[in-house]
């Protein structure tokens, strides 16, 4: 360098391209580059970590370049540059300025369950730290890992500290994982959760769900490959094919393309125009029906997709003259049943159009085939549809033009199309591991055989239910997965199916059981407990404190297991320590206090981290005994059972009780901040809790208690912690019933929360329950707590309440008064001792041979029944004689011999388990003789019938033509040695003919039959089998004869003349004595009370039940009524009385004949008529339905000859019913049913107009 140098050339260092950080593998060279200027020539040097670096560096590789090289960095490098002059000596240390904002979220979006159709909306709020205006970060939204952006599916809003992603339209391709990624200069925040997209309401039952990723590939001038992802099917049934639609940009009009369903997820669309575009959609189908669409593919363009290549070519075809040879022939898809073929087209120049054709053939065959034969091909890329499944090709391909064609390419290799295998086969283990309260990581091994693997659907059921529901609606890649949506606490099973285009596998084998909780980890003490708060003073004698504080807030991860207490004197700072010793209680006595001194206190609290700080001083207590009379202050104020509009306090009764007993309490409440203060009783309650109503749904209190004896209201208790009357969550109540099988009374309770250590706490009246020695039993399981009372007493009523530790306050209760334990105790004892219901009591059968079956029939007796039975209060023996059926619930004992001895009670006991019943018979008096008796002759009938001679008809009396008496029986079973024998009043008849035995049949004449022949005839058959005896009473002794009583007739009791009153006698004569028979009709005698229902008011008869008529004629209803007196007729229409005038006509001739007459009827006459018969002692009333017809509705029958039909009687009979068919043209009506007037003739409505075509009447 000269010695002299001009000063505008002399520039300081600088760096123009400063150094960056790099990231690196392990054991990999890297070259650091910068750029420096300054005169005279910097001189540069590296450091690292502010020492010498150790690698090789290149002082400069150019004009003012440096570079560094780095061989095999094996940890993290920080690299110094350290530029100097040497004339100047200034020297210039790169520093990197960089400002890293700090990103903290607010709220963040959770799991989203959504059905297809809905909306969804993901948002977050964050806070920037700082937040800078030209330095914002970067919001971006994934699902899956692939980034969205804004689209008529998705829409992204960031501002302000808010970044919302709003899904307008859900279809199942929206399920996935969503990630925000909030991008800086410093780094990244990310959040994510998962979207749950569910089928929507299929439009035919059991309908599958839609496809769903629908992708378009290979799209040319006239076809296109659409590809898609099958539905679940947990519950459908499985999808026999799928429907391919396309509709045309800007038109609405949605085309099927192929005629049967499809089996696989992929289909060639053939037939499109060129330069259109289009949209696709598939439909799934089984047996049920076919489902919702899919959402349409993006729109697609049917072009060439190398028309928009630059193509570098020669100018070596002359003009008249065919193309070159295409080269590089070779397939770029293959499928089942189709190849796309792609190859390099030949250098061309002409300005005549090229066009190509393809050929194929089979491997093994040389017969080549042109494929397209009608359809010139002008795009380099082909594909060859309608190939063989499994088969080996070939293809080639010539250039054309409107000179000639080329000579074929070389083929291509052996191409074999592929071959459908089938669906994947089943995944193997699934495993279930907890991940929170609400998810469950599943876990599973691949398929051994994938087939062309889509992805995997899981399945999810709580435990013993069956029912199977989807935790994905869209195919997942990976073999684990988050299953989200779960009920804390309940337990569930999983399984997992593969799927490829044909279809889903065979489930998994299901998960073990895992109940949803959050995983577990272990309990790390990562701080000591912070401090108590709230010393309050409970009694003082002149030397001793007690004292009692609040526990710590935040127990720092660990149990507070002890409390150390310090003292001062009020004015100085020298704190002295109480205890020593440690202790766990919140109630500590302090001793040797100096009377009238004025003391402050403060308290540790210590876990197996260490001590926490000290609570804040208490404030100034002196220490002079209390003796006032009223009571101290309680403690311990705590709360459960926090309702929207009540909760329960609970306390501790005060240390000092003053002059006497305390009686009661008094709860005072006021909202937090104020010092208004309520009392929540007005009367005193004598035991350690208070529910408080009325309470602000939302609104914060706090409590206070006053203890009260006899002296007065004590003082007030320190107040409590903030308590806010709002339920948790969820929350459920206590519930008590009587175990239907066990008969124990449970109370139960299922907690909405439970975490890890929670336990469940049975008080009751508020003191925890600790003695189980009366066969109390507390059984909990997961959310589920039960306190069972196996012997319950009348002394078990009142208050029982659980609280689940560990949970943000749950709690119940249940009071249960003596009245309520009073009915259950009774259930109880029916339960554990039930009675077995009985369809029937016992009851008997007598059986043949005089036999006696006692029986009953129970609602139901299980296989294990044991029964006995009793006479007398003596069991009966015989067990082969007894018998149930557990089917009819029957149960029965079969009595071999009946006797007089067995005279008295039966009764039959029943066990069946712990079920009892009993049901007695009662035989004794007339009903044991009858039964006794009957059982007799049954016993005599067997043994005559089946064992010896016996009357197979008994003697009966037969009287003949001529006046002549015959005894007549049949007898059977006989022997040559059986004798028959006669008898008339026990003396035996020897007959002029002796009886037929051989014939069976015995009869007896009895000549001039009359009283000296009458008597009692008997008839015996015997021999040494047996014997039996049949007998007749002929003495002709009847029953004596009836009372002479009058019977009405159709028109009643009539006594028109006075001279018809008087006594009318019968009297019956034979030769030896007469009888007579009385009847007073004379009027003197009383009214007999059931004779008005005789003289009451009746319709006799006349009257149809519904009447049809044509309009303008004359309707007359008419009728026979009768009473005495004279009954009065009324007529009402439809409920309102019929009005007398020139279109209605009432009349009653001869006080019998009643009638109402309309003339020209018309459609408003329709209704229901009713007639009211009535006298002093009654009436009744009569209903008609009159059906008016509209004579346009025969107009269109023929004019026929018509005939009336008339029926005439020589002796018209009231009331009697006529029975009318009519057989027009072949075809008979219905039987129809009318009654005649008591003018013989048919009345009005019946009238038939009869055309003369009747062929049968």
């Amino acid at each position: 360098l000269p010695l002299c140098l001009s000063e505008p050339m002399i520039r300081g260092p600088k760096f123009l391209v400063r150094l960056r950080s790099h990231t690196v593998f392990e054991h990999t060279p890297v070259k650091l580059f910068c750029t420096v200027e300054g005169f005279p020539m910097p001189v540069v040097r590296y450091r690292q970590e502010e020492e010498s670096c150790p690698y090789a560096w290149l002082p400069f590789t150019g004009k003012n370049h440096n570079n560094l090289l780095l061989h095999s960095p094996v940890s993290a490098t920080t690299l110094l540059l350290l530029l100097s002059s040497p004339c100047l000596l200034a020297a210039m240390l790169p520093q990197i300025h960089y400002t890293k904002i700090n990103i903290t979220f607010l709220e963040r979006f959770g799991p989203v369950f959504a059905t297809e159709g809905e909306s969804a909306t993901l948002s977050a709020t964050m806070i920037l730290n700082p937040n800078l205006a030209n330095l914002q970060p970067e919001a971006q939204w994934y699902r899956d890992d692939t980034r969205l952006f804004d689209s008529k599916w998705v829409k992204i809003e960031t501002g302000r500290g808010v970044t919302t992603l709003t899904l307008p339209n859900l279809y199942k391709d929206d399920e996935g994982l969503y990630t925000l990624r909030m991008v800086t200069k410093g780094g990244t925040a990310e959040h994510s959760a998962f979207v749950s997209v569910a089928d929507g309401p299929p439009p035919v039952p059991a309908a599958p769900g839609a496809p769903m990723d629908i992708k378009i590939h290979d799209a040319n001038r006239d076809y296109v490959i659409v590809s898609w992802k099958p539905p679940n099917t947990t519950t459908e049934g499985p999808i026999l094919g799928y429907f391919v639609d396309k509709c045309e940009v800007g038109t609405e009009n949605w085309t099927q393309c192929n005629d049967h369903p499809i089996k696989i997820c992929k289909y060639p669309v053939s037939g499109l125009f060129e330069s259109h575009s289009y949209y696709f959609r598939v439909r799934a189908v089984n047996s049920h029906g076919i489902s919702k669409p899919s959402r349409m593919s993006d729109p697609i363009a049917a072009l060439d997709p190398t028309e928009f290549e630059s193509i570098c070519v020669c100018l070596c075809a002359a003009e008249g003259k065919p193309p070159g040879v295409p080269a590089g022939v070779h397939a770029t898809e293959i499928d089942r049943t189709y190849v796309v073929l792609s190859w390099k087209a030949p250098a061309y120049s002409s300005k005549a159009p090229m066009w190509y054709y393809i050929e194929k053939c089979m491997a093994d065959s040389g017969a080549w085939q042109r494929v397209n034969t009608k359809v010139p091909i002008r795009s380099p890329r082909y594909a060859v549809f309608d190939l063989a499944e499994g088969k080996q090709y070939k293809f080639r391909v010539l250039s054309a033009n409107i000179y000639g064609t080329s000579e074929p390419s070389q083929p291509t290799g052996t191409i074999e199309t592929l071959q459908l295998k089938g669906v994947p086969s089943a995944p193997g283990q699934v495993i279930a591991t907890r991940e929170t309260d609400s998810s469950v990581l599943i876990q599973w091994a691949p398929p051994k055989e994938p087939n062309n693997l889509i992805g995997y659907y899981i399945d999810q059921c709580v435990k013993g239910s069956k029912n199977w529901t989807s935790a994905n609606h869209k195919p997942h890649r990976s073999t684990r997965f988050v299953v989200s949506g779960l009920t804390k606490g309940e337990t569930y099973v999983f399984r997992v199916q593969a799927i490829n285009e044909l279809g889903l596998s065979e489930e998994s084998q299901e998960s073990a059981p895992l109940t949803v909780k959050a995983a577990l980890s272990h309990p790390v003490v990562s701080a000591a407990p912070s401090a108590p708060y709230d010393i309050a003073l409970l009694n003082c004698d002149g030397h001793s404190m007690v004292l009692n504080w609040k526990k710590p807030l935040h127990s720092g991860g660990a149990k507070i297991r002890e409390y150390y207490v310090d003292k001062r004197r009020s004015g100085t700072t020298m704190w002295r320590e109480v205890n020593v010793a440690p202790f766990s209680e919140r109630l500590y006595k302090v001793e040797g206090l100096t009377e009238g001194a004025v003391y402050q206190f403060h308290v540790y609290a210590a876990n197996l981290a260490g001590l926490g700080r000290a609570s804040q001083h208490s404030a100034d207590f002196n220490c002079e005994a209390w003796t006032m009379p009223e009571p101290g202050p309680a403690y311990d104020l705590t709360f459960c059972e926090v309702r929207d509009h009540s909760v329960v306090v609970e306390w501790q009764k005060p240390v000092y009780t003053g002059s006497g007993p305390i009686t009661g309490y008094h709860v005072e409440y006021a909202k937090k901040g104020s010092s208004d203060w309520t009392t929540a009783n007005e009367t005193a309650v004598n035991h350690l809790f208070y529910k408080v109503t009325g309470l602000e749904v939302g609104t914060t209190y706090v409590f206070r208690v006053r203890a009260v004896n006899a002296a007065g209201v004590g003082m007030a208790s320190m107040a409590s912690d903030p308590v806010t009357a709002k339920a948790v969550e969820g929350s459920h109540e206590v519930s008590c019933e009587v175990d239907k099988k066990s008969g124990d009374i449970v109370l139960s309770f299922e907690s909405c929360q439970i975490n890890e250590g929670s336990q469940f706490i049975w008080k009751k009246d508020y003191k925890e329950i600790t003695d189980f020695s009366k066969g109390v039993e507390i059984k909990s399981e997961g959310h589920h707590s039960k306190l069972i009372f196996k012997t319950a007493d009348k002394e078990d009523f009142g208050t029982y309440s659980v609280s689940v530790t560990n949970t943000e306050g749950v709690s119940s209760s249940y009071t249960i008064s003596a009245e309520e334990l009073a009915k259950m105790l009774a259930l109880s004892y029916d339960i554990r001792h039930p009675i077995i219901p009985l369809k029937s009591e016992l009851a008997y059968k007598i059986l043949e041979r005089g036999r006696m079956r006692f029986w009953l029939q129970a609602e139901e007796i299980s296989p294990k029944v044991t029964y006995k039975f009793f006479a007398n209060n003596k069991e009966l023996s015989g067990p082969n004689k007894m018998g149930h059926d557990v089917s009819t619930g029957i149960i029965e004992f079969i009595m071999d011999h009946f006797t007089e001895e067995n005279e008295g009670t039966f009764t039959c006991q029943i066990t069946d388990g712990g079920g009892k019943a009993q049901s007695s018979l009662v035989l004794i008096g007339n009903a044991f003789k009858a039964a006794l008796a009957e059982a007799d002759f049954q016993r005599r009938e067997y043994i005559r019938v089946k064992e010896g001679p016996h009357f197979s008809e008994f003697l009966s009396l037969h009287v003949g033509d001529d006046c002549s008496v015959t005894l007549v029986c049949k007898v059977a079973n006989l022997k040559k040695d059986s004798e028959f024998h006669w008898f008339r009043e026990d003396t035996e008849i020897i007959p002029d003919v002796k009886p037929d035995l051989g014939s069976g049949v015995c009869k007896l004449p009895i000549k001039q039959f009359s009283l000296k022949t009458a008597g009692i005839y008997k008839a015996t058959i015997s021999d040494d089998r047996g014997k039996d005896m049949s007998q007749i009473d002929i003495s002709g002794k009847g029953a004596s004869a009836a009372e002479l009583v009058i019977n009405c007739t159709a028109t009643g009791i009539q006594l028109q003349l006075e001279k018809d009153k008087g006594k009318y006698s019968i009297v019956i004569t034979d030769p030896e004595t007469s009888h007579k028979r009385t009847l007073d009709l004379s009027g003197d005698g009383e009214l007999i009370p059931s004779l008005p229902s005789l003289y009451r008011g009746k319709v006799v008869g006349g009257l149809p039940d519904v009447v049809t008529i044509m309009e303008k004629k004359t309707l007359s209803l008419t009728c026979t009524v009768c009473g005495d007196p004279k009954p009065q007729v009324s007529w009402l229409k439809n409920g309102a009385e019929v009005e007398p005038d020139d279109q209605y006509v009432v009349s009653l001739d001869q006080g019998k004949f009643a009638s109402l007459t309309i003339k020209g009827v018309s459609m408003e006459d329709s209704g229901r008529y009713t007639m009211i018969v009535q006298n002093k002692y009654g009436g009744e009333s009569v209903d008609i339905v009159v059906s008016v017809t509209d004579i346009s509705e025969l107009l269109h029958l023929p004019k026929l000859n018509r005939q009336r039909l008339v029926l005439t009687s020589p002796q018209p009979c009231l009331g009697c019913v006529l029975w009318v068919r009519i057989v027009l043209k072949g075809e008979p009506s219905p039987w129809s049913q009318g009654k005649t007037c008591g003018a013989g003739f048919l009345q009005e409505p019946l009238c038939i107009w009869l055309h003369s075509s009747i062929s049968q009447f």
